[in-house]
Formats: C-alpha cells, structure tokens, sequence
C-alpha cells in the first residue's frame, strides 16, 4: 500500500559514446551515484549514439550521464538527444554531460538540450544534488 509519500529510486545511464576510451571518470561518476541510493546502469565503452538511446529507452532511465573525452561531443551528444526526441523519451530524461567540453561549447550543448555540463574536478556532491533536485520524480 502506497502513501504517495515514497519516491522511487532515481534510474541513471552512464554512457560512454563514441571512440573515447578513457572510462575512469564514467566508473567514478558512476560509483557516487550508487552510493548517494540512485539505481545505475554503465554502457561500457565505445556505444553508437543510437545504442545509448536504445538503453536510456529500454532501461526508462530518470538520468542520462554522457561521458567523454574525446572531442566529439558536438556530433555525438545531440544525435543522442535527437534519439531520446524520436522515442518520446527526451521530456523524461534529464540529459548530464561529463568530461573535457571547452567554455565555447557548452552553450551549444545546453541549447541542444543539455541539462547541466560538469567538467574535470567538479565535486561529486555538486552533480549528485543537481540530479536531486532536477529529476522530475
């Protein structure tokens, strides 16, 4: 029996897209977000666009946190936003951007649909609360 009191757990997808094979930061990041309660699915390395949509879909994810290093989030990340568009899914999905994303292009990202751009060094703390208090329960 429910009081309507309860949140449930809030489901994220850490997504490494693309060729970066660096995945240190996506374990870490990943890690916190288990501890601070949030129920978390990892991609592994090197998903197509389209294979973190399917996931983010298929798992109906409250978050999704895209990793990367390597440069390419400018191409990569709004193909994922245009996929989570294509299923319905991006209204529900909070879209989180991790990694090494120069000052230039983060309104870019943001204007794409991006939520929230964390570069190197931000406290965990800081995304774990943003998460809180952006995810639509």
């Amino acid at each position: 029996m429910s009081t309507g009191q309860e949140q449930r757990t809030i489901r994220c997808l850490v997504a490494k897209v693309g060729l970066d094979g660096h995945d240190r930061g996506a374990h870490v990041i990943a890690r916190a977000f288990r501890d601070a309660g949030f129920e978390v699915i990892y991609s592994g390395l090197h998903r197509a666009p389209e294979e973190i949509v399917q996931a983010a879909v298929q798992e109906d994810v409250d978050v999704l946190g895209i990793s990367i290093l390597s440069g390419a989030h400018n191409t990569l990340v709004p193909k994922v936003i245009e996929g989570l568009k294509s299923y319905g899914a991006f209204e529900n999905t909070l879209v989180l951007v991790g990694g090494i994303v120069p000052d230039e292009d983060r309104a870019d990202l943001k204007e794409a649909g991006v939520a929230e751009v964390f570069g190197p060094g931000t406290p965990m703390s800081e995304t774990i609360d943003f998460v809180r208090e952006h995810v639509d329960r």
